[in-house]
């Protein structure tokens, strides 16, 4: 195997599979399961995904 043919291993890797199915959407409700509030962990760092009174959404850091 050439190095070439591994960097392009690499690059797919990381390709969306299905384009359509990343773009989509996922309701509020579905992530928040009836939570007010949920936590992300995105690297190492928390966010809070926070659903305010009049339904609006906020993210923390």
């Amino acid at each position: 195997m050439t190095q070439d043919s591994s960097n392009d291993q690499k690059a797919t890797e990381y390709s969306p599979r299905n384009t359509l199915e990343q773009l989509k959407p996922i309701a509020s409700a579905e992530l928040l399961q009836g939570r007010r509030e949920l936590q992300i962990l995105h690297g190492e760092e928390v966010y809070r995904l926070t659903l305010t009174r009049t339904g609006k959404l906020i993210l923390h850091k």
